[in-house]
């Protein structure tokens, strides 16, 4: 029997939860299930599905846009139930916060599992007064929950921790098996939007002091714009530094495993994240890497300090300033955590993590 699985989110704009939803579906299409991804809305910058992925539109029709709010709400769900009831899915997995919420209500009483998915830190993003309500009423309704963390499961009831899995994010097949290079530029590099979480204006500040130690290097942040002001600060602390000539915005690429392979070593600074696919990247480019301890767990899942990455304490400057310039300085230790890095292709490759979604689909369709 053919399985037809349905997606919720609310678009593909590129970004974390959307860049895993896009690859799960086009991987389960090339197995032979049906695949549906029922969204909100359409993106201006999205990722691309195999066209064997039927895209579906649930969200708000021409007019609802000047209802009420609360109004608005009930027919996001209405519309999903309704979409739900004609197309019968053997499962919904809605992925990011109101959606889960939309995906348990509008399932009710159709006899449709549901598997929820959490993709980032609850702490502070799981605590609004309308998550104290809905979280206790809805989440005993999931049959399944898939987390990144453990950090991010322990935030829950114990009920919702049971009956849950934790299964990493599946890395870009084109981050694996890019060769290691001969010889290393001397250049720091980081990736992900730049966006006020990420913390970059601490990997410049310390990266200003780095090089006054060594002049030779430089430091290149690759990302888009996330417009909420991150940008600007950037630029201006730059120049506020100086350091014009040797710390560089690079922007959006579609390259990066091209641009950041040979690097030096690779600064992650985030304050706080879910499961960090910038990371995942640059260990299985076998980047050495430099990283925040941050919460729910996300590096310290995927990393053990001293053995494939040097782990340190969020917005603890000096501790990023002495782990780049000890990865600098200390080439043999740098190459033996990039070349351990490396192995976290083996257990978060496509195969591998589709292997563990498929698994749980099947079981919780079975029971």
């Amino acid at each position: 029997m053919t399985r037809k699985i349905t997606f919720h989110l609310n678009c593909l704009e590129q970004g974390g939860a959307e860049r895993v939803v896009t690859n799960l579906a086009n991987r389960f299409v090339q197995e032979g299930y049906q695949v549906i991804i029922a969204t909100e809305w359409y993106g201006e910058n999205e990722f691309e599905t195999d066209p064997r992925v039927r895209r579906v539109h649930v969200g708000l029709r021409e007019g609802d846009e000047k209802k009420h709010r609360l109004v608005q709400f009930l027919l996001r769900v209405r519309y999903l139930r309704q979409f739900l009831k004609e197309e019968k899915p053997d499962i919904l997995i809605p992925f990011a916060r109101k959606a889960l919420y939309r995906g348990l209500m509008a399932a009710y009483f159709l006899k449709i599992p549901v598997l929820i998915s959490i993709r980032t830190d609850p702490a502070g993003h799981y605590e609004e007064r309308s998550d104290k309500i809905q979280i206790p009423l809805l989440f005993p309704r999931a049959d399944g929950c898939v987390f990144q963390t453990e950090g991010a499961r322990e935030f829950f009831a114990p009920r919702l921790q049971k009956n849950s899995r934790i299964i990493l994010n599946p890395i870009n097949p084109k981050y694996i098996g890019v060769p290691m290079p001969a010889v290393r530029t001397k250049t720091v590099v980081q990736s992900g939007r730049l966006v006020d979480f990420k913390n970059q204006p601490m990997l410049i500040r310390a990266f200003a002091k780095v090089h006054a130690k060594h002049p030779d290097y430089d430091l290149k942040i690759y990302g888009g714009d996330s417009f909420d002001g991150t940008k600007e600060i950037l630029e201006g602390l730059i120049e506020e530094l100086q350091a014009g000539e040797y710390i560089h915005l690079m922007g959006a690429s579609d390259s990066l495993e091209r641009e950041l392979a040979d690097a030096a070593l690779f600064a992650f600074t985030s304050d706080w994240e879910g499961l960090p696919n910038a990371l995942m990247e640059a260990m299985a480019l076998g980047l050495p890497i430099v990283a925040t301890d941050c919460p729910c767990g996300g590096p310290r899942t995927i990393m053990t300090h001293e053995v494939d990455g040097l782990l340190i304490p969020i917005k603890d400057q000096q501790a990023l300033e002495e782990g780049i310039n000890r990865l600098i300085e200390d080439r043999e230790l740098a190459e033996r955590l990039g070349c351990e890095a490396r192995k976290i292709a083996g257990r978060a490759n496509d195969q591998a993590i589709y292997e563990q979604w498929r698994e749980y689909i099947e079981e919780l369709c079975g029971a």
